[in-house]
């Protein structure tokens, strides 16, 4: 059976919990050996003026990972400094995993945003989409992205999984409804801002990492 390996792409800044809950989902859902979290250097989609350095998304992103079963932090981007492009990124993730099956992992607002990727469309010919729900977003959106274009080549996921490889070789791109935690990285940077420990919506050892380093902080 050929591998399944997730790319789970953006800022991570910082990592939260609701990020590890929809990575630990999809996982589920798509029977996946492994899933990458694989922090941007520079995102070509958001300014960086609030951005943690990449070192310490990354950093952030390794703890949050230890001791979880399949969960990976990839420096592919950290380690090419620069704008942060998906059709390069995929590809560096095709030669790590030859003959797999590559599926990006993005909440629906994200993938709405396709159209904007450098390369987009070599991207959706090289790999498989998993889109998430996100709260507030309308999931069935998904389907009419780029016009519609992708309307037959997209699948909302049966309940039980893991999806079959037969459904692999048949659609592009996959809607998954999760319950997605509330949790936002804006919030958790408001809060620390104010100097408030962000317990509950991080993993302790980022929470710590945070303070320790003075994350987001203006003192």
């Amino acid at each position: 059976m050929r591998e399944r390996v997730g790319l789970f792409g953006g800022t991570f800044n910082p990592v939260h919990l609701g990020h590890l809950k929809a990575a630990a989902d999809v996982r589920a859902a798509f029977g996946l050996d492994r899933v990458l979290f694989v922090p941007s250097d520079i995102p070509p989609h958001k300014a960086s003026a609030d951005l943690a350095p990449a070192a310490d998304r990354l950093r952030m992103v390794e703890l949050a990972c230890r001791g979880l079963d399949g969960f990976i932090a990839s420096p592919l981007e950290v380690e090419s400094p620069g704008r942060s492009y998906s059709v390069v990124t995929l590809a560096k993730v095709r030669e790590l995993y030859p003959g797999a099956w590559v599926f990006f992992i993005l909440g629906v607002d994200a993938f709405l945003e396709i159209g904007t990727w450098r390369e987009y469309e070599r991207v959706l010919a090289e790999s498989l989409f998993i889109v998430t729900s996100r709260p507030g977003c309308d999931l069935d959106a998904a389907a009419g992205v780029l016009g519609g274009r992708l309307r037959d080549r997209t699948c909302r996921v049966p309940e039980g999984g893991p999806v079959d490889e037969a459904l692999l070789g048949r659609f592009d791109v996959f809607l998954l409804p999760i319950e997605a935690l509330d949790v936002s990285a804006t919030d958790i940077r408001e809060r620390v801002r104010r100097g408030e420990r962000p317990d509950g919506l991080v993993p302790a050892a980022v929470a710590d990492y945070i303070r320790d380093h003075q994350l987001y902080s203006d003192r």
